[in-house]
C-alpha cells in the first residue's frame, strides 16, 4: 500500500491549484507550474486539501499513486519555497565564475566550459569553488545540477572534480611499486 499516495497535500495560503481534466496547474508567489497527471489516478480537491485515489491495487496503479502525489507536492513546494542544489569544486585551479547569465567553469580543460541555464533557473556563485542552482521546478534544478557535475565528475584517486555538497566520494588506493 502506498503510504505517500495516501497522505493529503495541504495547500498553503497564497497558492492556487486548478485542475482542468488531467492538467494540474499550481500558482504561487514564486511562479506557476503545470503538469499532466495520469488519467487513472483520481484527484480530489476540497478545502485547501488535495487527496489522490487509485482505481485498483494493480502494480502500475500502486506505482503511479505515490508518484503523482509526490509530483504535485513538489510543485506546491516549488512555488512557495523553491528548490536549490549546491555543488562544490575540488581540485587545484578549479574555479567557477559568473559571466552575465552564464556559468563559466575552469576545471582542468584547455578551455573554459560555459553553461547557460534555461529560463526559470538561476545560478549563483557565492565563492569560486561553490555553485548553487535555484528554481521552482525540482526536476529541472536537479537536471541542471547533474549537467554541471557531468562536466568533470569526481574521480576516486585524488577526489578532484565537481560534486554535490555533502556527497561522499569513495577513495581508491593508487598503484603500489615493487
Amino acid at each position: 500500500m502506498s503510504r505517500v499516495g495516501l497522505k493529503p497535500i495541504t495547500i498553503p495560503e497564497g497558492v492556487t491549484v486548478s485542475l482542468d481534466g488531467n492538467l494540474c496547474t499550481v500558482k504561487g508567489p514564486k511562479g506557476e507550474l503545470s503538469r499532466e497527471l495520469h488519467p487513472a489516478i483520481k484527484v480530489n480537491l476540497e478545502n485547501n486539501e488535495m487527496s489522490f485515489a487509485r482505481p485498483s491495487d494493480h502494480k502500475e496503479h500502486r506505482a503511479l499513486h505515490g508518484t503523482m502525489r509526490a509530483n504535485v507536492n513538489n510543485m506546491v513546494e516549488g512555488v512557495t519555497k523553491g528548490f536549490e542544489r549546491a555543488l562544490e569544486l575540488n581540485g587545484v585551479g578549479y574555479r567557477a565564475s559568473k559571466s552575465g547569465n552564464k556559468l563559466v567553469l575552469n576545471v582542468g580543460y584547455s578551455h573554459p566550459v560555459e553553461i547557460t541555464p534555461e529560463e526559470g533557473l538561476e545560478i549563483e556563485v557565492p565563492s569560486n569553488t561553490k555553485v548553487i542552482v535555484k528554481g521552482i521546478n525540482k526536476e529541472r534544478v536537479g537536471a541542471l545540477a547533474s549537467n554541471i557535475r557531468a562536466v568533470r565528475q569526481p574521480e576516486p584517486y585524488k577526489g578532484k572534480g565537481i560534486r554535490y555538497e555533502g556527497e561522499y566520494v569513495r577513495r581508491k588506493e593508487g598503484k603500489t611499486g615493487k
